[in-house]
């Protein structure tokens, strides 16, 4: 599988932008080669809108890799779901919009659903993974960190998100399991010769 030439991202907030952004960029993608939308709330209503604008963002990246290497992200937070509610969620919306469900072998697009959110993520990449007590997906990290805390720990967690997600990358016995199948579902996308 070719490398692709333009990744789109759909995300909730700047968090989940700059850790997308960032990674990418750890992947060898081009500042010009990245779109990313973000929620314009990018509060409450930053998961609906992620919803509503899948469908959109899906046919555009299905027509675009027609013709040109194409991948997109998404990434929304589980929250109090489960991950497999949120993909559900996110399938549900292409089938209302009227076109074919998501399928693994076909579809360039990476679900990155975090439990319980992007914070959960960012802590374990940047090494709290093995803090006392251990990082889980249940406690909300939303706010245990101002706003420049979370930004210094990003490019950390980025570097190593994107050394997991290589074909090679061993990951910890203790990686939390939302951020294991992301890290799965980004392995199935983008080559391997990273």
């Amino acid at each position: 599988m070719s490398s692709p030439s333009r990744i789109f991202g759909l995300v909730e907030d700047r968090r989940h932008e700059q850790l997308l952004y960032r990674y990418l960029l750890c992947a060898g993608m081009r500042r010009d080669e990245i779109v990313i939308d973000i929620s314009p709330s990018a509060y409450g209503a930053a998961e609906q809108w992620v919803r509503v604008n899948f469908p959109r963002f899906t046919r555009e990246c299905r027509r675009r890799n027609a013709r040109a290497s194409t991948a997109m992200f998404v990434f929304l937070d589980a929250d109090t779901r489960t991950v497999q509610e949120r993909l559900d969620i996110l399938d549900i919306s292409l089938r209302e919009d009227g076109q074919l469900p998501f399928d693994s072998d076909r579809d360039r697009i990476v679900r990155l659903i975090p439990k319980r959110n992007v914070e959960t993520w960012i802590l374990f990449l940047a090494g709290r993974g093995s803090a006392e007590p251990p990082i889980d997906e249940i406690v909300d990290y939303k706010r245990t960190k101002d706003p420049d805390e979370w930004s210094d720990l990003i490019p950390v967690a980025a570097q190593v998100f994107f050394a997991w997600t290589k074909p090679s990358g061993a990951l910890p016995a203790n990686t939390i399991d939302s951020l294991r199948r992301g890290i799965m579902e980004i392995r199935r996308v983008l080559p391997a010769e990273r």
